[in-house]
């Protein structure tokens, strides 16, 4: 692994952290029939969640905490904006994991990897259509 990689699997695990949040919101307000994505997609982040703070703690650091709570980017009041939000925050754990790629090697780099796809697939699920480079769409933003 390289130096950097230290950070990059804190930021993978808030990304996680928040992830594991915002489905907790998602879940309280997707209709029925999506009901059983969003408790898979809940039970991924959390195994993610857990697994980096076991190798940030194989690293020699203390794994950063989960805040509170977090600030979502849309007031999610029903199904739909549910649906919105499980998409944006799928495309915004898949960025994280792009930055983990890019730092990582060996086998961290291909569980990064791994990781960066199911958000992808999660996110085009979500969504109903693809994004041309998953965990890079928003660097193209100002």
């Amino acid at each position: 692994m390289t130096q950097q990689t230290p950070a990059a699997v804190q930021a993978a695990l808030a990304a996680e952290h928040a992830a594991v949040y915002a489905y907790g919101v998602i879940g309280a307000r997707v209709a029925n029939p999506r009901a059983a994505d969003a408790r898979a997609a809940y039970d991924s982040h959390r195994a993610r969640r857990d697994a980096l703070s076991r190798t940030v703690r194989d690293l020699g650091a203390e794994p950063v905490p989960a805040d509170a709570g977090y600030a979502l980017p849309f007031a999610v009041t029903d199904s739909a904006a549910a649906v919105r939000l499980a998409a944006v925050i799928e495309d915004r754990v898949a960025a994280v994991y792009g930055d983990l790629v890019r730092a990582a090697t060996g086998e961290a780099r291909r569980d990064a990897a791994g990781a960066l796809r199911e958000a992808a697939v999660r996110a085009v699920r979500w969504r109903g259509g693809s994004v041309a480079f998953p965990g890079l769409a928003e660097r193209s933003s100002p």
